[in-house]
């Protein structure tokens, strides 16, 4: 289920190539984690970026990119609140971000050849 958002965020996001896979893979957690709130806090879809930008946040202002795309996933119509409020995205993303690092650093590296 998060395998394709994650593929998208790791992919279209250059930003993140200086950090560690550890550093990367947190922010991008703390990202979604932050949009799943503002799902559960029910903010309108078209507020949140601009809500998690006025918030303090944990992760650089290069991650924030990333928040159009996680709207995208965790609005959709097929995401349920139910599942939402029983499912932590911004871990699984994590781990999942940690367990497909290298796959995507290889995708990237052929897509530049």
């Amino acid at each position: 289920m998060f395998r394709a958002a994650l593929f998208v965020l790791l992919a279209a996001s250059p930003a993140f190539a200086g950090d560690s896979k550890e550093v990367s893979c947190s922010h991008q957690g703390a990202v979604a984690a932050a949009v799943q709130k503002a799902r559960l806090d029910r903010v309108k879809k078209e507020d949140v970026e601009s809500t998690i930008l006025a918030s303090q946040h944990s992760w650089p202002d290069s991650y924030s990119k990333a928040i159009p795309y996680l709207v995208d996933f965790i609005y959709a119509p097929t995401m349920k609140m139910r599942d939402l409020r029983k499912t932590n995205i911004g871990r699984t993303m994590e781990i999942q971000c940690i367990q497909q690092w290298d796959n995507i650093a290889q995708i990237n590296k052929n897509a530049k050849n």
